[in-house]
């Protein structure tokens, strides 16, 4: 009995090993899109047959050492089967077939792992808006731009400051996650408040410049504005009072 436990053991031991050998791999995809679950080790020797299976207890697809596939548990989109080596296409993925997928040889020695991917289905993210709450500026030099990034169901505040032109991000909420998972940021790139909402697969921005903002509170930009507001007052008073004295005078001449 002894060299028969040992015999288990080793062989156990060697199941483990092959295992621990295959590195899952993640796979972020969209809703709605097609993943190709690629086989690309070598066929075991004594391969009785091909199993992919999800989260380990299901088996979806079963092929035969020729490579013939028989569908045993369909998924949402079903399958497709491009390639002549065992690979699987999953059809218009659905959130509901995230889950561990693993391709199994059984041989005579037992089962062995041969491809295994974790993957995840997301839908894409909800449309994001940048939104400024306030503008302080006590000179033309510098100001402090308070925004908002919000999705429908999220919502974070930031502060940036400007001077000289030169802007940084100074407080409040860089970052949040948000309750379906996906990441809400407000940050700076080179000029421009960029609000950015996205998952692994998918992104939506708004964005507003900062030179934009500043120059639109500057008050030298503003006195600017008045003064040429007042020089077009001027001169259309000015031509109208030119108009009436010219106007005036013919009329006088042909008297």
């Amino acid at each position: 009995m002894r060299p028969c436990v040992v015999l288990l053991f080793a062989v156990s031991l060697l199941t483990l090993c092959e295992a621990q050998g295959i590195i899952v791999t993640p796979v972020f995809v969209l809703k709605g899109r097609d993943l190709l679950l690629k086989f690309d080790a070598d066929l075991p020797d004594g391969v009785s047959f091909v199993d992919w299976k999800i989260n380990k207890t299901v088996t979806l697809v079963r092929f035969e050492p020729s490579g013939n596939p028989n569908v045993l548990h369909n998924s949402t989109g079903g399958f497709d089967f491009p390639e002549k080596n065992f690979s699987v296409t999953l059809k218009n993925l659905q959130e509901a077939d995230s889950g561990v997928y693993a391709a199994v040889a059984a041989t005579f020695t037992g089962d062995k792992l041969v491809a295994e991917y974790k993957v995840t289905v997301q839908g894409p993210v909800s449309t994001v808006e940048l939104i400024v709450d306030r503008v302080d500026s006590n000179s033309s030099e510098s100001c402090d731009l308070h925004v908002t990034c919000r999705t429908h169901n999220s919502r974070i505040s930031s502060t940036f400051r400007c001077v000289d032109r030169v802007c940084s991000q100074e407080g409040g909420e860089p970052s949040e996650v948000t309750t379906s998972g996906a990441s809400l940021q407000v940050y700076l790139l080179n000029s421009n408040i960029i609000c950015n909402h996205s998952n692994q697969v998918h992104w939506t921005q708004d964005f507003n410049t900062t030179e934009h903002l500043c120059s639109s509170n500057d008050p030298l930009l503003h006195s600017g504005w008045i003064i040429g507001i007042t020089l077009i007052v001027v001169a259309i008073v000015v031509l109208f009072v030119l108009l009436c004295y010219l106007q005036r005078r013919r009329i006088c001449k042909n008297n």
